[in-house]
Parts: structure tokens; C-alpha cells; sequence
């Protein structure tokens, strides 16, 4: 890998992990296209992937700097101190903290279950990715239609988010989308599109950190001092990339629908389809 090909991986990377278009998608086609990815060892793929993720993770903590302060400073004042109150009578800081404790159980269990699985060639089919786009984005315009938009982050419930978890597992499907399965389980569960990007991005902290972490444990035995710069820029460049992409997506959400990415992953995945199929890609 080169140091262009690396820069070009975090950009792709940073810029297509929050908006609902899938990262996986877009980095593995990439790396197919660059020739970076063995047929024999896919799982150095997979670790590549997992490792630049914790620059996304950067992005998202610096981003939401201050909500993850308030929500972990509340979080143990109303429950591990003195002043402990009931669940139901937590602000609401300190309950989006256990939200997002339970709507990462699902991601750790599935995960974790699947892991050969995940490593393993068929996540990297660009047949799956295609029909993914495809289905991800018919399933995304059906909450455009559907939802009711009338919930804001206060009135997520612990139901709630353990339905938008559950929805984070269909992200280990490439070409699904962590983003985009999660913010359409919310659009689904009534919450307005500002909300269900907000909270799919809180809740994608712990299950993106762990993932980077096992990544770099992972990695190890594939990494030379080559591949650590490369890694190192695909990070940093990602993570930068990143927060632009949040303050992007939350932006446009406030004012407008998903049905520009539904488009494009529907574009996407007919046109990566008619390159595998019919042209030889």
C-alpha cells in the first residue's frame, strides 16, 4: 500500500462511515480496485478496516465532546453515588449512558458469534455488497414514508434502544451500513431524523472501539514498519474526514430527507452489479 492509496482509504473511510452509505462498501470496492485485498488471508482486510475505524472513533468523541462529558459525569453522580436515584428519575444524560450500554449488547453477542464469519471471505463479495446497497436503501425509503418524525432524544425509551441495536447487527452485513441500518431503526421507532443520526452515532462509540481495538490486536502479525505509517495516515485522515461528515449529516438531516443516499446506494449497487456481472470488474 501506498502513502496515496492509504491517504485515499481514510478519506473513503472517514467520509462514508457516518453518512448511511456504508463504509465497508466503499473501502472494500476500493480495495479491490487498488488490489489490496488477499483472497488468502481476507482477514487482513478486515483488521485494516477495523484499525482506521479508531480514527472515525476520534471524530465522533471530539464532535460530541460535551455531550459524552455531561452524559458520563451524570451517569455515575446518579448512580454510583450517594444521590442515587431510580432509572425513570435519571436525567437525561445519565439515561442515554444506559442506553447505549444496552443497544451495544446485541453488537458484542452477534459480533463476537460471528467473528470467522465476518473475517471470512463472503463479507468481502462484491455480489453481497450490491444487493446490501440495494435492499438497505428500499428498506431506508420505507421509514421516509412510514415514520412519524415526532421524537426527539428525550423520548427514546430502553426498548427503544435495544431495537436500534439489534438494527446495528445488520451493519456486520457489508454493504449495510452502521449508520444507515441505525438511523433507520430510528426513523422506524418515530424519531425525527436530527435524533436517529445523533443517537446512531452515540451508540456506535463502544462497538467501534471495541472493533478498532480487536483490529489492532489482530493486525499485529500482518503489520511491518511500512504498513504502521501507512495505517497511521489512512487514521488520521479518516478521523478528520469524519468529523466533517457528522457536522455535515446532522446539518443536512435538519432540513432534509435520507432520499439523496437512498438514490445513490440504489445507483451504487445497480451499477457495481452491472460491473461484476457484465464487464468483468
Amino acid at each position: 500500500m501506498s502513502i496515496i492509496q492509504a491517504i485515499i482509504l481514510g478519506l473513503i473511510q472517514g467520509i462514508t462511515e457516518f453518512i448511511p452509505v456504508s463504509s465497508t462498501a466503499h473501502l472494500t470496492i476500493a480495495g479491490k480496485f487498488m488490489g489490496l485485498i488477499s483472497d488468502t488471508n481476507p482477514e487482513q482486510w478486515t483488521s485494516f478496516i477495523a484499525m482506521i475505524q479508531l480514527g472515525t472513533l476520534i471524530s465522533i468523541l471530539f464532535y460530541f465532546k460535551d455531550d459524552l462529558i455531561n452524559i458520563t459525569l451524570k451517569f455515575f453522580k446518579e448512580n454510583f453515588s450517594s444521590n442515587r436515584k431510580s432509572i425513570k428519575e435519571q436525567s437525561l444524560d445519565s439515561r442515554l449512558a444506559w442506553f447505549i450500554i444496552f443497544g451495544t449488547i446485541p453488537i458484542v453477542i452477534i459480533g463476537l458469534l460471528l467473528k470467522d464469519f465476518i473475517e471470512g471471505s463472503f463479507t468481502k463479495e462484491l455480489n453481497v455488497i450490491a444487493f446490501s446497497l440495494i435492499i438497505l436503501a428500499i428498506i431506508l425509503y420505507i421509514a421516509e414514508k412510514t415514520a412519524s418524525f415526532k421524537n426527539n432524544l428525550d423520548k427514546i425509551t430502553l426498548k427503544d434502544s435495544i431495537l436500534v441495536g439489534l438494527a446495528q447487527c445488520l451493519a456486520l452485513i457489508p454493504g449495510a451500513s452502521r449508520s444507515g441500518t441505525t438511523i433507520t431503526a430510528g426513523l422506524f421507532l418515530g424519531m425525527n431524523r436530527e435524533t436517529a443520526a445523533r443517537f446512531s452515532f452515540l451508540l456506535s462509540i463502544p462497538a467501534v472501539l471495541a472493533s478498532g481495538l480487536l483490529g489492532v490486536k489482530e493486525a499485529i502479525v500482518y503489520v511491518d514498519s511500512n504498513d504502521i505509517i501507512n495505517i497511521l495516515i489512512a487514521t488520521i485522515v479518516s478521523g478528520v474526514s469524519g468529523y466533517f461528515a457528522i457536522h455535515f449529516l446532522i446539518s443536512y438531516l435538519k432540513k432534509n430527507t435520507t432520499m439523496l443516499f437512498i438514490l445513490y446506494r440504489v445507483l451504487a449497487g445497480v451499477t457495481l452489479f452491472i460491473l461484476i456481472n457484465y464487464m468483468n470488474f
